[in-house]
């Protein structure tokens, strides 16, 4: 059987999943696909691969390659590696992300551009599908694509040595013939050109996002929508002949058995970076109550741990799911008397699972509470294998039906309006179909890791010692799949219940004093994001462009820098700008009396702020707006400092609108500022980054994630 190597690179799981479904499928189409995570390096070699290579990447943060990729990303970019080390290799990717984003699908096109650079050719055009209208749009196609292109190219290959073959023999009968005859030196040649040569270069931008356009063509008419929901259609879907996915095979073999020992800790989540737990100090509320966010910060004690961070570091906070959430997900599945029960896994003998593994976010042994509560994210909102897959655990015909349509390609646009964009969960689609009673195996093999929730630092070590602070606002939605629903973040919602404790009712600083009730503590663990510092250069001038809870790592840099400049008096430190925005000037204005501090002692030397909702005074003009109005004001100042004096920028906030906007801003300045092109000031903006005098970090606002800082 002809065998291909596929990779997937996956931060919530989504192209693992995608990977899966290609595995199971390439038996059926006469493939055998060696399937691993792309952090598996030592059960591959890219180097020594004779293969073709499918890759499917996901994208993270600012446009990053998740975090399993870290360690392959750092390899390929070794730019020690000579220009034809992966020349041998042919490969066909797919990417996955979502347009809303300024950096769409730009995990996939980093590997993609540097297997380019390292030699390695497309056997098949490179696939951007885009979350913002639904990924199947693209990778259903895509997937149909890949079995003709594998075939075309083990068909040019299998030619391909052949002719070498052919060419060796020839060459072999001619040096016995006569060893001196100086044609042979082009019979050489023309083999090393077979072997090196390019099977057929293609364009990687070939299913970029006009892709997506191309391929709505499989979904059904427009229809009549006044009586559609998530639990019924109208024709023409409901009349439509559905394609739907095969059934995703079964490879879990589950065990509950009665559990003797003490309940677990939290501690025991499994994390490939070190987890501390430590007490809540302090904790503030930063808002008005009557602010339409409510901000709190909250302070750590971390002088009893080896805990470190830099200003501009982020950190994980380990976050169970909701209490009240997994006792209606126990009691739906019909197992709350069994919730204390140990769960045991192992694979099942006779399963059609190709490289079927246990799910390593489930610790064996561990209740099964404990792994509702702590290891699966149960607010995923349910991929379409495991809506297929809830079909054969359904038995009311028309519940069957609307679930097979929701999964279907016919049904692509019904499940991004009912299922993905209303956020729904498995829970709500439980609720919304009382005869689906899935077995717990399915809901573990089917649903992702609960990620920890990572928050920038808003602090210094060197003004703090032993202390660890960030803030985060309280997310609060409504959820509509089958009643209305106000929910909360799963970590925002959960680390506001455990600071109240320590926060008065007045809203004021307090402390977790002792002699009372124990502080609480919660676990952490280190991210490290290796770009977001301060310049090494004191003196390189900074612009920071931190809106709402975007202003977090400046505080941190300011405080930092507040007590250098105290250390060296003497020191010659660069100008510090900061474009600062929120909405109401007396509501949400964060950490004002700390800034005007940090601006009245020359630490920050320049303090820009906009208020997007209040009205204007008196006959006033009306007041800046937005962050990127007010860098407008001053392009002249931010263009000199960028292009002249070797400024460097930091942009912190929204990933979907802020930092869109402020892009933009930027490239229109420096078209003006220096006069040319738009074309040419992407270009010029695009080698700060590279320089890494422009930096990103980004949040990306999702659910089940409640406020997902990503850097």
């Amino acid at each position: 059987m002809r065998r291909f190597l596929l990779l997937y690179a996956t931060q919530k799981g989504q192209a693992k999943a995608i990977a899966e479904e290609i595995c199971e499928k390439a038996f059926a189409h006469g493939f055998s696909a060696d399937l691993h995570c792309i952090s598996e390096s030592d059960k591959y070699d890219l180097k020594t691969e004779t293969a073709p290579l499918v890759v499917v990447v996901s994208t993270t943060g600012a446009g990053d390659p998740p975090d399993t990729a870290r360690e392959f990303v750092k390899a390929i970019q070794d730019k020690a590696l000579p220009g034809d080390s992966l020349a041998h290799l042919r490969y066909g990717l797919l990417g996955l992300g979502d347009s809303e984003y300024t950096y769409f699908c730009n995990g996939g096109k980093i590997i993609d551009k540097r297997l380019q650079e390292l030699g390695a050719r497309h056997f098949y055009d490179t696939g951007h599908a885009d979350d913002c209208v639904g990924l199947e749009l693209v990778v259903e196609p895509w997937i149909d694509g890949l079995w003709a292109a594998l075939t075309k190219h083990f068909t040019s290959s299998r030619g391909k040595v052949e002719r070498i073959g052919a060419l060796r023999v020839a060459l072999d009968a001619s040096r016995r013939m006569d060893r001196l005859k100086p044609e042979l030196l082009h019979i050489e040649s023309q083999v090393e050109l077979l072997r090196l040569g390019d099977p057929g270069r293609r364009d990687s931008e070939a299913w970029g996002q006009n892709a997506v356009d191309g391929s709505r063509s499989g979904a059904p008419a427009a229809e009549t929508e006044s009586e559609s929901s998530l639990t019924c259609s109208e024709p023409p879907l409901s009349q439509a002949a559905l394609s739907t996915p095969a059934a995703p095979p079964e490879y879990l073999h589950v065990r509950l058995q009665e559990s003797l020992g003490p309940e677990e800790s939290q501690a025991s989540v499994t994390s490939v970076d070190p987890i501390f737990q430590v007490p809540i100090s302090k904790a503030v509320q930063l808002t008005t109550n009557d602010a339409i966010k409510t901000t709190l910060l909250v302070e750590l004690d971390i002088s009893k741990t080896d805990f470190s961070y830099q200003p501009g570091d982020a950190f994980n906070v380990i976050c169970p799911n909701s209490d009240s959430e997994v006792q209606n997900l126990l009691q739906r599945l019909q197992l709350t008397d069994r919730r204390e029960h140990c769960v045991h896994l192992k694979i099942k003998e006779d399963t059609k699972k190709k490289g079927a593994a246990l799910p390593p976010h489930v610790p064996d042994g561990r209740s099964l509470q404990f792994i509702l509560t702590w290891c699966l994210e149960i607010r995923a909102v349910p991929k379409k294998a495991l809506l297929r897959a809830l079909v054969d655990h359904t038995s009311d015909l028309r519940e069957k039906r609307r679930l097979q349509e929701l999964c279907s390609r016919e049904g692509a646009a019904h499940y991004n309006r009912f299922v993905r964009d209303e956020r729904a969960s498995l829970l709500d689609l439980l609720l919304a179909f009382p005869s689906c009673r899935p077995p717990l195996r399915l809901l573990l093999e089917h649903l992702p890791k609960l990620q920890p929730r990572p928050y920038s630092c808003v602090s210094s070590n060197l003004s703090h010692p032993g202390k660890l602070r960030f803030i985060f606002n309280i997310v609060e939605f409504l959820s509509n799949t089958t009643k209305e629903v106000l929910r909360k973040g799963v970590c925002t919602g959960w680390l506001a219940a455990v600071v109240a404790s320590v926060l008065r009712p007045d809203m004021r600083v307090s402390r977790a004093e002792g002699g009372k009730a124990p502080a609480p503590e919660i676990s952490i663990s280190p991210r490290t994001t290796n770009f977001f510092h301060l310049p090494s250069d004191p003196s390189a001038p900074i612009i920071m462009v931190g809106p709402g809870t975007g202003v977090a790592p400046f505080i941190g840099f300011l405080l930092h820098r507040e007590k250098l400049q105290e250390q060296h008096p003497d020191g010659h430190f660069g100008a510090m700008w900061l474009f600062f925005g929120c909405r109401h000037k007396d509501r949400d204005y964060l950490f004002r009396e700390e800034l005007r501090r940090f601006h009245q002692r020359g630490v920050l030397t320049h303090l820009k702020v906009s208020f997007s909702r209040d009205a204007p005074v008196g006959e006033e003009d009306a007041p800046v707006k937005y962050v990127q109005d007010n860098i407008r004001l001053h392009s002249e100042q931010v263009a000199r400092l960028l292009l002249h004096e070797r400024g460097c920028i930091y942009v912190c906030g929204d990933a979907k609108n802020m930092a869109k906007d402020v892009n933009d801003t930027l490239v229109e300045i420096i078209s003006k500022q220096a006069g040319v092109e738009k074309l040419e000031a992407l270009k010029m903006l695009a080698t700060l980054k590279e320089e890494k005098r422009v930096s990103d970090y980004l949040f990306i606002w999702t659910v089940p994630d409640v406020r997902v800082t990503t850097v």
